[in-house]
């Protein structure tokens, strides 16, 4: 439940990113900022802050490096595409973490999840060869997703040290870290064109924070402590659908896309369904021993 509830969350952000009209790499640093704050005085009146040593805030800020281009990349790909194919380009993390989770965490590579999240990707295929406007959009997002599938399976590691609130702030603190000296190159190639939030930014800002950001990442640690990487990864890619509503809804975005769009999205779907009722069979059978 934890887990769906910040999927549905994280639908919102790509709405958010449209609305807010930032440049996304400023975009994501005032997200890191205010997030920082906000956790930073939660742990502090709860009496849960704790410092950490310095080779553990290394390990962690590196895994905020991860965050922070995911990030980049994912409101990059919102803007130079739009929130429907950024969202979509993001169901090839199951392709990805299918790959990544057994040789990062040498574990047995597992056939059947390999298969789901090439389902994912031959969809995400479709997308792209039917909607070649968009193509500096979807590298956007396929790079995207290459950190929403790393992030998780470096997480579940740390868990197993600190508490989510805590992993979070620091995360997003490397995070920041790390942006804060990336940015001035990557405005070489894509120049913001203005550097200080608006009123209206400001306000859709602290909702990215608050409520997709904190409130999300609180659910999905918790939960990324009794799943695998993998089953977060393909849970997440409920994200898609919701995003997509909503982009219709508020965006009208259904008018720009063709039956390709959909054909690609019915594949992801599929693998999503496939994979809920693989995990509900290996419970099963667990539970019955």
């Amino acid at each position: 439940m934890q887990l769906h509830i910040a999927v549905f969350l994280a639908g919102f952000t790509a709405i958010l990113g449209k609305l807010i009209e930032l440049n996304e790499g400023l975009l994501v640093w005032y997200r890191l900022l205010f997030s920082i704050l906000l956790i930073g005085v939660v742990l502090v009146w709860k009496k849960q802050f704790k410092k950490i040593e310095v080779s553990d805030f290394i390990n962690i800020a590196l895994v905020g490096l991860i965050l922070a281009c995911h990030w980049v990349t994912f409101y990059g790909s919102v803007k130079y595409s739009n929130a429907s194919v950024a969202v979509v380009c993001l169901s090839a993390a199951g392709f990805y973490s299918s790959i990544l989770e057994p040789l990062i965490l040498k574990k047995k590579l597992i056939y059947a999840e390999l298969g789901l999240g090439i389902l994912s990707l031959l969809g995400i295929y479709i997308i792209f060869d039917f909607h070649p406007q968009y193509k500096i959009g979807i590298i956007f997002g396929m790079l995207s997703s290459l950190g929403s599938a790393l992030f998780p399976i470096f997480n579940k590691r740390l868990l197993i040290k600190f508490t989510p609130r805590i992993l979070t702030f620091y995360e997003f603190t490397g995070g920041l870290f790390f942006l804060t000296l990336l940015l001035p190159f990557y405005f070489v190639s894509f120049k913001p064109a203005y550097y200080l939030p608006t009123q209206i930014d400001l306000f859709w800002l602290m909702i990215l924070t608050v409520f997709c950001t904190v409130m999300a990442f609180d659910f999905q640690l918790n939960a990324l402590r009794k799943i695998s990487a993998f089953t977060s990864n393909l849970t997440y890619n409920l994200e898609p659908l919701y995003g997509i509503v909503l982009a219709f809804v508020i965006f009208n975005e259904n008018k720009l896309l063709n039956s390709h769009f959909y054909i690609g999205l019915i594949l992801i779907v599929l693998a999503i369904v496939l994979q809920m009722f693989r995990v509900l069979k290996i419970k099963k059978v667990i539970n019955s021993v």
